[in-house]
Formats: structure tokens, C-alpha cells, sequence
């Protein structure tokens, strides 16, 4: 096929660049943002940086779910596109934002009423002041899930147009309020973690009003059509789930068996609590434009899919995956090299600032090696309709290595916070290897739309 992409193929590398430049940008905000609420919560002590990131474990599940649950309705928008079944794009569109709507409110009543199970079984054993400020921050925040989940949706169909540069934008206007109203609520009125929590209560609010606002526009490929009144369709959002649920399923399940390490790792103390905390945050930069990418190439399979042409599918898979491994291997090499300089940002005690780098570090080289192959490789399954296989290695992987394994690795062989990482590493490994032996098998060019559709 050469080194540059034919006429003939769906997207041109202006058309790539034109997609993927924004998702990178896009992520690298929400990241920073994240980076920027924990350094400002650490000017009120370690145990708020403890109850923010206990917190926001929960807030990271839901958000995962939502975003599956719209990677389904984008992967079946996609895909129409793909076919030229615009009509059917659109309405699928509609579909997704009406349930997601719908799920969410339902969803936040049901995590108001549980709220003390959270804080007192899911949180396991945490100290007094960490529950007082975890209770402070989940009572704010958990306002803002029906407005992070429909912005997900339409950012997710935006994405399915190729038109990423919207949610660029929408993502930059939420997080500028996101830091503005922290430096103001943090710094100046001293409001403490209640001042991290209500501008990302504000922020995604204004960020899901401006995306259906942006949706209503009729000359967009999908859109909420001016005159539409919500009627559920069961086919279509049955299509949607096909996709959603096992994706939601594994990436639940995912977030889910990290809450359940947070309470093992609370036994080892408020340090390792805070530097597995920071660990996270700092790695999330890590991989940051490793998931951008992934993102993009779902819009880019599911449109080869839905054309019917798997040696594109081959081939944007190949290219998008040598774009990972360039920029994460640049990336981790700028993060271990400025290692002394995140340390003072956030300003943590020796035994901390230790247990983190190490974090850093190791992290550092092994998404070099393996991540893209573990995490980049199945969204191409995904978005070629094989959600069931990844689920099935995803779940199986995760409750076997990084959660039965991390909990013998930390706990009973006294490895400490640590173990939990080890126990991460080889599930990378693992998951790597099915994912390459099933994308060699070619058994991913069956399941189809249409065969769902059946």
C-alpha cells in the first residue's frame, strides 16, 4: 500500500491530522485540568488530595459507562455514515442523547441515595478527615453526572462526523471555568475541596448546554433535529447497547477494580493513598495521546466498516498505531526527565515523593512497550462490532491479574502500594497478547451491522 494514503481511501492524512490534532489537544486539557485540581487541593493538605481521588474513583466509573454507552451510539452513527444511511445516522444520533438523558438522572438519584455506602464499604477504612472531605466533595459533584454524560454523547457523535474540533473548543471553554472558579473558590474564598467541586459542577453544565446547542445545527451530518420530540426507538438504541453495554461492562469493570485496589492501598497508610493519587495523575499524561488516538481511530474504523473495506480497516489500524508508540515514547521520556520538577508542584513529603517516582518511572517504560498493543489495538475491535471479545478479556484479565494478583502481590508479599502497579503491568501484558492473536485471526470482519440488525 506504500507510505501514503491512496485517493481512494475514506481519509486523506489531512483528514487524519484534521482529526486527531484536537483529540490530543482536547485530552491533554482534561488531564491538565486534573493535574491542576490536585495541586490546588494540596494546598488544603494530603487527606483532600486523598478524598478527591477516592471521590472522583467513583465519578471516573460513571464517566467511563457514560462514554461507553456513547462510543456505542458513535460506532453505530459511524458506521451508517460508512454505508451512506445519513438518515439512520442521525436518528441514532437522537437515540443516544434521549437514552443517555434518561440512564443519567436515573443514575445520579441512585448514587445520592448510596452515598454512605460509598464513603463507609467502597472506601473501606479511611480516616475521619478524609471521609469528611470525601462527603463535602461527592455531595456537589454528583449533581454534575446527567451534564457529564450527555456532553460525552455529543462529544462521541461529533467525533462519529470526523469533526472533532467542536469538543475541542466546548472541552477548552469547561476546563477554563473548571480552573478559574478553583483558583478563585481555593485561593481567595477559601472554600477548601467544596471550592474544586462546584465549578466542575458549573463547568460540565455549561459544556453539555453548549453541545446540544451545537447539535441542533441541521446542517450537521447528525444532529437533534429542531422539531424533534424524543420517541424511544428499540431497535436503534438495541444497537446502540450491542456496543454500549459490553464496552461499558469491561470499562466499568476496569474502574471498578481500581476503586476495590483504592481500599487495599488505604491500609498502607495516608502517603501511599496520596502518591498512588498522584501516581495516577501524572501517568494519565502518560497515555494521553495514546487514548486520543484510540478515539480517533474508532471514527475512522467504524466508517471502513460500515464501507464494507477491511484492508482499510488493516491499514489506518497499522499507521494509527505507529502514531501511539512516536508520541508515547516522547511523551514518558519528558515525564521521567522533569520528575524533580512534578515533585515540588506538589509540594508531597519525602516518603511520598519516593513511592511516586518510582511510580513515574516504571509506568514510564512499560507503556512504551506494551500499552498501544493492549489498549489502542481493540478499539479497532470495537468499533468493527467485536465488543463481546474484548469485554470477555478485558473483565477476565482484570479480576485475575490486576485485582487478584495486585492484592497477593501488595498485600501478602509485602511489596505495599507498589504491588498494585506490578499486578497493572502484566495485565498489559496479557491483554496485549489476546487482542494481537484475535486481530491476526481475522474473526472481527464478521460481526456487522447488519448481522446485528438480523
Amino acid at each position: 500500500m506504500g507510505n501514503s494514503i491512496n485517493k481512494d481511501y475514506l481519509f486523506t492524512r489531512k483528514d487524519i491530522l484534521r482529526l486527531l490534532i484536537p483529540l490530543v489537544i482536547e485530552q491533554f486539557l482534561a488531564v491538565a485540568v486534573g493535574m491542576a485540581d490536585s495541586i490546588m487541593v494540596s494546598s488544603v493538605g494530603e487527606s483532600a488530595v486523598s478524598a478527591v481521588s477516592l471521590a472522583d474513583s467513583i465519578m471516573i466509573l460513571l464517566i467511563n459507562i457514560f462514554a461507553a454507552l456513547a462510543t456505542g451510539g458513535a460506532v453505530i452513527a459511524g458506521q451508517y455514515i460508512g454505508q451512506k444511511h445519513i438518515e439512520k445516522a442521525c436518528k441514532a444520533g437522537e437515540q443516544l442523547i434521549g437514552f443517555i438523558m434518561f440512564i443519567s438522572v436515573l443514575i445520579m438519584i441512585a448514587m445520592y441515595f448510596g452515598r454512605n455506602f460509598i464513603l463507609k464499604v467502597i472506601f473501606g477504612s479511611i480516616e475521619p478527615d478524609v471521609e469528611a472531605y470525601a462527603r463535602t466533595y461527592i455531595m456537589i459533584v454528583f449533581a454534575s453526572i446527567p451534564f457529564i454524560a450527555v456532553y460525552n454523547s455529543g462529544a462521541a457523535l461529533f467525533r462519529a462526523m470526523g469533526n472533532s474540533k467542536i469538543t475541542m473548543i466546548t472541552s477548552l471553554i469547561m476546563n477554563a471555568i473548571n480552573v478559574t472558579g478553583n483558583a478563585l473558590l481555593v485561593y481567595v474564598a477559601k472554600l477548601g475541596v467544596a471550592g474544586v467541586a462546584i465549578p466542575t459542577l458549573v463547568s460540565r453544565a455549561v459544556a453539555a448546554f453548549m453541545i446540544i446547542v451545537l447539535l441542533r445545527n441541521e446542517d450537521l451530518i447528525i444532529h437533534i433535529r429542531k422539531k424533534h420530540k424524543y420517541k424511544y426507538d428499540k431497535k436503534m438504541v438495541s444497537n446502540i447497547l450491542r456496543i454500549g453495554i459490553p464496552n461499558g461492562v469491561e470499562n466499568s469493570m476496569f474502574q471498578l477494580g481500581k476503586i476495590m485496589l483504592l481500599s487495599v492501598i488505604s491500609v498502607f497508610g495516608t502517603a501511599s493513598i496520596t502518591a498512588n493519587a498522584v501516581g495516577n495523575t501524572v501517568s494519565a499524561f502518560g497515555i494521553l495521546p495514546g487514548t486520543a488516538i484510540g478515539l480517533g481511530l474508532v471514527t475512522v474504523v467504524s466508517q471502513c466498516v460500515g464501507a464494507g473495506d477491511y484492508d482499510q480497516v488493516r491499514f489506518y489500524t497499522k499507521k494509527f498505531i505507529k502514531y501511539v508508540y512516536i508520541s508515547l515514547i516522547v511523551i514518558n521520556g519528558l515525564i521521567i526527565a522533569g520528575i524533580p520538577l512534578i515533585l515540588k508542584a506538589y509540594n508531597l513529603s519525602a516518603e511520598t515523593a519516593a513511592m511516586a517516582s518510582k511510580v513515574f518511572i516504571y509506568h514510564g517504560i512499560f507503556v512504551c512497550i506494551i500499552w498501544p498493543m493492549a489498549f489502542t489495538l481493540p478499539n479497532m475491535l470495537r468499533a468493527s462490532n467485536d465488543v463481546r471479545y474484548t469485554m470477555v478479556v478485558g473483565v477476565t484479565s482484570m479480576w485475575i491479574l490486576r485485582i487478584g494478583l495486585g492484592i497477593v502481590i501488595s498485600k501478602y508479599m509485602n511489596v505495599g502500594m507498589f504491588g498494585v502497579w506490578i499486578a497493572m503491568f502484566i495485565d498489559w501484558f496479557v491483554r496485549a497478547f489476546f487482542f494481537i492473536i484475535r486481530y491476526r485471526s481475522n474473526k472481527w470482519e464478521t460481526k456487522t451491522l447488519s448481522e446485528s440488525e438480523s
